[in-house]
């Protein structure tokens, strides 16, 4: 398959705000690949793309709330109007939640799905139209290594996910043939802070949450640009399938050699990562 050349047409970054989505962007901009950032905190979007002034590159900023359809229509239309040439779309926007499903409410649950799930989707369908009149476009899709295994107290997480896996590719099959091409991309061990300013249930007492978080933190050994110019490559290459970070290489051959019976291997290291009962003595 032919590589992708991103430099000299549009890329569409959603959760540029921060994180990876924010590296992503800022390699991009190095190369001079135009950019349409797209995040629902206003004051980091503003932030990147002054950073990324003087490289070259357009950069215009989109503050929306992927779980208003609407709203997330209407900044792709936007979009195509200020980048009559965009050949990918990179979804990084999500969010995490902490907590057992007993501690979990529906309204909890339903928050992570729409911000994960259905952003990814609503943001897909919205600029398909504007990637299938290019020559050539690729999207990727951050899933996550819980897409792969769903280990406990991260219910709505790995639903969310293991939901993003599935759209990317069917999706990828319904667009077999055409000039679009379609990725996911699952990352473990990130060092982003999603896990450390994500949300948890209301049940959970606030320290113990804290702890939680930490401990999942603690376990977390690559760099966000590292794993950003993983995230590039595989959309140049057009890849569909792809593993960031050791932890989700290793995550990935477990899952295919013991797929009821991965857990058993996972229980011990998460225990204090997963641990959202037992009170802070």
């Amino acid at each position: 398959m032919k590589r992708l050349t991103l430099t000299g047409s549009t890329t569409v970054i959603t959760g540029a705000a921060s994180g990876m989505g924010a590296d992503i962007a800022r390699l991009l901009a190095a190369r001079r690949v135009h950019l349409a950032l797209v995040d629902h905190n206003a004051d980091g979007l503003a932030a990147v793309a002054a950073e990324l002034a003087g490289t070259g590159a357009t950069v215009t900023t989109h503050v929306v709330d992927l779980r208003d359809d609407d709203a997330v229509f209407a900044a792709a239309e936007q979009i195509t109007s200020a980048h009559p040439r965009v050949n990918a779309l990179i979804t990084c926007a999500g969010s995490s939640m902490l907590g057992t499903l007993d501690q979990l409410t529906m309204e909890e649950m339903r928050w992570l799905t729409d911000v994960n799930l259905w952003g990814t989707v609503s943001i897909t369908k919205a600029l398909l139209p504007a990637l299938r009149a290019a020559p050539a476009a690729h999207i990727t899709h951050l899933a996550s290594v819980y897409a792969l295994a769903a280990p406990a107290g991260r219910i709505p997480y790995s639903l969310s996910k293991f939901a993003v896996r599935g759209f990317s590719e069917a999706v990828r099959h319904e667009l077999d043939g055409t000039t679009v091409t379609v990725g996911a991309v699952y990352p473990a061990g990130v060092r982003t802070g999603i896990i450390l300013h994500g949300r948890y249930a209301a049940a959970i007492d606030p320290p113990v949450a804290a702890r939680a978080a930490a401990a999942q933190a603690a376990m977390y050994h690559t760099e966000p640009a590292d794993a950003a110019a993983l995230i590039v490559r595989a959309t140049e290459r057009r890849r569909s399938r792809t593993m960031v970070g050791r932890e989700a290489r290793l995550i990935d051959v477990l899952t295919r050699v013991a797929p009821s019976n991965y857990w058993r291997v996972m229980r011990r290291p998460l225990r204090e990562a997963i641990d959202t009962t037992t009170p802070i003595a």
